[in-house]
């Protein structure tokens, strides 16, 4: 999608105005649903950062000539370096297709980029924030995730910054309703997802409950019951950090986008033991057609089968070993739960098509139509998104 495409914000259709400036209220963290009173602001710039342990996902917002405030140099100086670039040294790339144009952050309407680079290489980001002045600007930089307690000392002493640090629950879940509701697209599910795979906008106005499934380094599965009312179900390791750890140890790739590359050119079957290895044809009894996996790498007991097996079949089969799990723990959650909806998020689905379309299809099928995978444009940015609203809360 590029910029052309990408839909501001607007409203949904499917609220009255009365229903809608009650939504915006709750998202942007107002008691009533009055008109905004001007409150005071953190000093620009305006960031939000989510440190895993794999990925650092930044979110910076940039006012609006006629909105903002007045620039020093400083601050041009990083604005310019961040909206010049699209890749920052050999790994930190800005997520140019998600740019969103002309939202509302903190009663200033400006763009939000979106921003993300290894955690691995925190220290350079360290030197960079150094470099161009960030401390003579503001004092606190917003965080969650793991990393805003690892590297808060980090921050500290080698940028003069203080860390501001957020729940990373509360923020991922208030990231997802304040995109939601600027972007009338960003939910969507794909239609027939093992056959044609047509990719459908969803209508997310009136969500609740569901299921968050965060897929990060781990996997964290939530229910959402309503903006406020949302807990930990539960989790499990074997998440993208899994994925590509795995995917190393066997093929010898060095990053996410070389191994999910690797998978798309892969055979999985060459790999795992199928239901027809082991009864010949379909189970019927127990609705398991020939082509389930029985064993994930079941065939690599065979010295012949590992000799054939290829570096994609390898990295394709890691990655259904992944999904499977992931979906199939996200389908007992929802069932327990008794929630039909399940929101898949995370960078572990950035550049990942295959699991987007096996989750969909295992939560269609394995439920006979009673659940439904839903996918949001923006990801993995959710925390971090979340992150800089509670920036602005905390001015207020």
């Amino acid at each position: 999608m590029s910029l052309s495409d990408w839909p501001t914000a607007t409203p949904r259709t499917g609220l009255d105005s009365d229903g809608r400036r009650a939504a915006m209220a709750s998202v942007n963290g107002d008691t009533t649903a009055t008109a905004r009173v001007p409150s005071p602001q953190p000093p620009m710039p305006w960031f939000g950062m989510d440190i895993g342990g794999t990925l650092v996902k930044l979110v910076y917002f940039e006012p609006a000539i006629e909105d903002g405030p007045a620039t020093t140099e400083a601050l041009e100086r990083i604005k310019h370096y961040l909206k010049k670039n699209a890749a920052y040294g050999q790994s930190g790339k800005r997520d140019v297709h998600l740019q969103m144009d002309g939202v509302e952050v903190g009663g200033i309407e400006g763009t939000l980029h979106f921003i993300r680079f290894p955690t691995s290489e925190m220290p350079r980001f360290l030197e960079l924030a150094k470099a161009k002045g960030i401390a003579s600007l503001a004092s606190t930089v917003c965080a969650t995730g793991g990393g805003a307690h690892k590297f808060e000392n980090d921050f500290r002493t080698q940028v003069g910054l203080g860390l501001h640090k957020f729940d990373e629950m509360d923020s991922l879940i208030r990231g997802i309703h304040y995109m939601e509701a600027h972007n009338s697209r960003e939910c969507y599910y794909y239609s027939s997802p093992m056959e044609r795979c047509v990719k459908m906008p969803y209508d997310f106005s009136n969500p609740y409950p569901y299921l968050v499934v965060n897929i990060g380094s781990g996997v964290s599965i939530l229910a959402v019951r309503s903006p406020t009312e949302y807990h930990r179900v539960t989790g499990t390791s074997l998440g993208g950090g899994t994925f590509l750890g795995l995917c190393c140890l066997l093929t010898g790739c060095e990053t996410f986008e070389e191994a999910i590359e690797l998978a798309q050119n892969g055979d999985s079957t060459h790999v795992d033991k199928l239901v027809r290895d082991i009864y010949g044809g379909d189970y019927p009894k127990f609705d398991l057609r020939a082509d389930t996996v029985a064993s994930s790498f079941g065939n690599m007991n065979c010295r012949a089968r590992r000799e054939a097996a290829s570096r994609e079949d390898l990295a394709r089969a890691t990655l259904v070993t992944i999904t499977n799990n992931i979906g199939s723990i996200a389908r007992m959650c929802a069932t327990n739960e008794g929630i039909s909806r399940v929101v898949f998020v995370g960078n572990f689905l950035r550049v990942n098509p295959i699991s987007m379309r096996m989750l969909a299809y295992a939560m269609q099928f394995w439920s006979k139509g009673t659940l439904k995978a839903l996918f949001l444009e923006h990801e993995g940015y959710f925390g971090a998104v979340g992150c800089l609203l509670e920036l602005m809360k905390a001015c207020s």
